[in-house]
């Protein structure tokens, strides 16, 4: 009889002690996934940050996921002198043919005259030789621009033959230093000086080997003192 008391008693107090020993797991504010997982609190209380720690992804906010966009995204080519473009006017012979960008960053064509290029896209200048052409000459022309000929790069310090070369279509400074001749045994080969022109302005940087090459750029390969 005292057993079966015994049991009895033991039975009633084992659901107290798995609760006490149950861990106890204290759910983190939203806030806190929202920092975390650049989300907005509503999301991280549907049960979307319940994974374990080390489960646990970070993901950038999109603030920060924004001002990268900027830095990875290669910006479109705008035309400038020494490009050849290729500019057709459908059902127009006379006005299709292909054009240099002069040294004032301009076209001449036939009815319009000069057209400024420089600064604008092959798509850009299309549509506003399309406009000239609207302005009394045909009613609905329609224009595309494609380049014949890139501008010319330019390289210049430790190589064998600097000076100014044809542009080649995805071209980086190994490619351009090759170009030339190769460096020579004096050239700083691990990063060069790149200038580019843009908007009116030049940029410039030191780049490795690897960095592209767009046309119109001047590469400077430094001595090494060592």
């Amino acid at each position: 009889m005292q057993g079966r008391v015994l049991m009895l008693v033991l039975a009633a107090l084992a659901p107290a002690a798995c609760a006490r020993e149950a861990p106890v797991v204290a759910s983190a504010p939203a806030s806190v996934d929202a920092v975390a997982y650049g989300e907005p609190p509503a999301r991280a209380r549907s049960g979307y940050g319940r994974r374990g720690p080390a489960a646990r992804v970070y993901r950038p906010t999109p603030a920060l996921a924004q001002d990268a966009a900027p830095v990875l995204m290669e910006p479109p080519y705008t035309l400038d002198s020494g490009d050849k473009l290729r500019v057709v006017v459908f059902g127009q012979e006379g006005l299709t043919n292909s054009y240099a960008v002069g040294t004032g960053g301009n076209i001449s064509m036939p009815l319009i005259g000069s057209v400024l290029a420089r600064g604008l896209t092959p798509a850009e200048l299309a549509g506003a030789v399309g406009a000239r052409l609207r302005q009394g000459f045909i009613r609905e022309p329609h224009v595309a621009v494609e380049i014949e000929t890139y501008r010319p790069f330019f390289i210049l310090g430790e190589v064998t033959f600097p000076g100014q070369y044809p542009y080649v279509a995805n071209m980086t400074v190994e490619t351009a230093v090759a170009i030339a001749g190769g460096f020579t045994p004096r050239a700083q080969r691990t990063t060069v000086d790149l200038s580019r022109p843009f908007s009116g302005g030049i940029a410039r940087a030191n780049v490795p080997v690897i960095a592209p090459v767009r046309p119109g750029d001047t590469i400077v390969v430094a001595e090494r003192w060592f």
